[in-house]
């Protein structure tokens, strides 16, 4: 009787940028993970390896990984990019999730919209946009699926789990250029 083989654990690298150290997590189909920087390197490739269940590369990153790397990198310089081509693996995510990161994917750098337009996007209604919200806290790809353009009804700066939280969120809007509204 033979043994089925043994899942490897997809494969993670951390990279500098800008904003401080970031990783990114793949797999053959698509991006697995990605992870803003943290308050230490350590800390941003735990984070990592436990959201995107990865560990460290054996090996340097296939072209396409390193692509985005560089746009990345490119981007939080102020050089601002589109990931809206970017390959997912989307089997990580429910049917709603995607949805909705597929939304937000179509949100360009410079705009925001809020959670209750995106729910009407979505034919859902007002009343779904905290479901919305729930779902873009569980983003395993921020930055690349631009949750930071979301924003409350008021256009205030709420609901952002990434590292650095709001604070990170206006960052990242201020940077691409978008309007920012002061209390």
């Amino acid at each position: 009787m033979s043994l089925p083989p043994i899942l490897a654990a997809m494969p993670h690298t951390l990279f500098p940028t800008a904003f401080g150290t970031c990783g990114i997590a793949w797999n053959d189909t698509g991006l697995t993970g990605f992870q803003l920087p943290e308050a230490s390197t350590a800390l941003t490739e735990q984070h990592l390896a436990h959201k995107a269940r990865s560990q460290p590369a054996a090996e340097t990153p296939p072209a396409w990984v390193q692509g985005i790397i560089d746009r990345v990198r490119l981007h939080l310089e102020g050089n601002l990019q589109d990931f809206a081509g970017t390959v997912l693996d989307w089997s990580r995510v429910t049917d709603f999730q995607q949805a909705v990161y597929r939304q937000a994917l179509a949100i360009r750098p410079g705009y925001k919209q809020s959670y209750g337009e995106i729910a009407r996007l979505m034919a859902l209604g007002n009343e779904a946009a905290r479901a919305v919200g729930v779902a873009l806290a569980t983003n395993p790809w921020p930055l690349i699926v631009p949750c930071h353009r979301v924003v409350s009804a008021g256009d205030k700066m709420t609901g952002f789990s990434a590292p650095g939280g709001v604070r990170t969120k206006t960052r990242l809007l201020a940077l691409e250029g978008a309007e920012l509204l002061s209390e």
